[in-house]
């Protein structure tokens, strides 16, 4: 039998569970438009197979059945947002997490799951394979870096191929913000303490032969040769895969690391990534005139 004492903090500390929010989907894309990428965490707690098949990009996956034993992935001050196929399992794994003194946001419980979710869903897990030589905050930067390199390219190819049609200066824009996006990364380079060559110089140099889906430059152009119908629409939806893949990436980068540094970098390169996507989805409105 639990002492009078224990009991007692039994007792409290179940009254003083954290309130469970419910979220929309509608909600949850303008929370996530509005915050910071460091502010929240997005936790998908179903099973592994679930989450290749579709998640939310961005997304964090640990199972619901494993998240007692890795609530520590959780802690902190940042909001947490947690989804399941319907809104069962995610419920009780933001319950799971009320109770824990270490996860010191608030709690949000995403209203029907992924089955209401009506934005956009990526397959696989991200790609972090293309990171799996970098050890270093330096390195791990570097081949960012070259992937936005890759993304340029993509765009500038882009370009190339569709300069004459009425939506091609979407291409000449997203080109120039991948540059920029670069340039973000060369600065985040420059305050990991190494001296770096100037970025005209470090950005000339790089390869840029993947994009951050792990497809090769070669293999993403190959498709564009495949695209029938409303060939604008089909190459904004390649173009939005390209930056929500990016967004995907680099928040699980972010989240896997330990260094602080790095986390923060990498959830500045991924808040990037939303502008991109602004305006990719800006642009689809000019498409099926």
């Amino acid at each position: 039998m639990a002492k009078k004492g224990e009991s007692e903090r039994r007792r409290k500390g179940f009254m003083e569970s954290k309130t469970i929010h419910q979220i929309t989907p509608g909600e949850l894309r303008t929370f996530m438009s509005r915050h910071r990428e460091s502010d929240y965490l997005l936790l998908d707690v179903r099973q592994p197979e679930e989450y290749t098949e579709a998640h939310i990009p961005g997304a964090k996956l640990i199972p619901l059945p494993e998240l007692e034993d890795r609530l520590g992935e959780v802690s902190g001050n940042r909001d947490v947002v947690f989804y399941c196929r319907s809104g069962k399992r995610s419920r009780a794994g933001a319950m799971f997490a009320s109770d824990a003194d270490h996860v010191g946001g608030a709690l949000y419980n995403l209203t029907g799951g992924i089955t209401a979710w009506n934005g956009e869903t990526l397959s696989e897990f991200p790609n972090v394979r293309v990171f799996e030589q970098a050890q270093s905050r330096e390195e791990l930067l570097l081949q960012a870096m070259d992937l936005e390199k890759g993304a340029w390219r993509f765009y500038r190819t882009l370009l190339g191929r569709f300069g004459s049609e009425p939506y091609s200066h979407v291409f000449e824009l997203l080109a120039k913000e991948e540059e920029a996006h670069a340039r973000l990364i060369h600065h985040h380079l420059q305050k990991a303490g190494r001296v770096q060559p100037a970025f005209g110089e470090a950005f000339e140099g790089l390869e840029g032969g993947l994009l951050e889906s792990g497809e090769s430059l070669e293999d993403a152009v190959e498709r564009m040769e495949d695209l029938d119908g409303d060939r604008c629409l089909h190459l904004m939806e390649m173009s939005l895969n390209v930056e929500y893949a990016a967004y995907d990436l680099h928040r699980t980068i972010a989240e896997q690391s330990e260094e602080e540094e790095t986390r923060e970098a990498f959830w500045s390169i991924a808040q990037a990534e939303k502008g991109h996507m602004r305006t990719i989805t800006k642009a689809i409105r000019m498409c099926g005139g």
